[in-house]
């Protein structure tokens, strides 16, 4: 079983999280950790609960999605695991960060590209990989419908739905990701949002006006 903890990091307010099982292995993903008090902050609760983190995840690669991914992989040494259509964001991060007046460091390292319809281990736990362009080219969700949650980045909101209006973005593929990789979930499955509160795919369907069903 995997838990759940989120920290909410930089002046744009993005969900960082980290998974973890029963056997203190745990997977961080978008780690938007900016100020030197946030990796600080993220690196405590890591010592404090005895977790060994294995694996870094990015659900796409914005600014404020990647801000800790070096300080994560020279931290505990960890490669990023990314679609491959999401290098390109990767690579123009740092000029967004100028362009925001938010510079940073990227992450060099290694990159391992992942594919829809694939899984990740993290111990005897499975992440589904959705490909959920439409953000950003190559968006992914983290699925684990055994406990119940998805991982959702910014495809889908609390309300709302991820900007189109970045370059990569596109409305239509945006929405036809929701219906067809995240509505297809179970109704009373949690989404952990890239930004705001958590909600669940049900009162998306019934509440969102920008893709409900009902």
């Amino acid at each position: 079983m995997l838990t759940v903890k989120a920290f909410t990091f930089n002046p744009v307010e993005e969900n960082t999280y980290i998974l973890y099982n029963e056997e203190k292995q745990c997977c961080i993903i978008d780690p938007g950790c900016y100020f030197p008090e946030e990796k600080i902050k993220l690196k405590t609760f890591i010592e404090d609960n005895a977790l060994e983190p294995i694996l870094l995840l990015n659900t796409h690669c914005h600014l404020d999605h990647v801000f800790g991914n070096k300080f994560v992989q020279d931290t505990w040494g960890l490669s990023l695991h990314i679609h491959e259509k999401e290098k390109q964001m990767l690579d123009l991060a740092p000029v967004s960060g100028e362009m925001w007046q938010l510079p940073f460091e990227n992450y060099g390292g290694p990159l391992i590209f992942i594919k829809q319809g694939t899984t990740i281990d993290v111990g005897y736990d499975q992440l589904e990989i959705r490909f959920t362009p439409g953000h950003s080219p190559g968006h992914v969700c983290f699925c684990d419908q055994a406990d119940g949650f998805a991982i959702s980045g910014d495809v889908l909101f609390n309300g709302s739905i991820g900007r189109t209006d970045l370059p990569g973005g596109d409305f239509d593929i945006l929405i036809s990701s929701i219906q067809t990789q995240l509505f297809t979930l179970a109704d009373d499955t949690k989404i952990y949002c890239g930004h705001g509160p958590m909600t669940t795919v049900g009162l998306e369907k019934m509440n969102n006006p920008f893709v409900k069903l009902y």
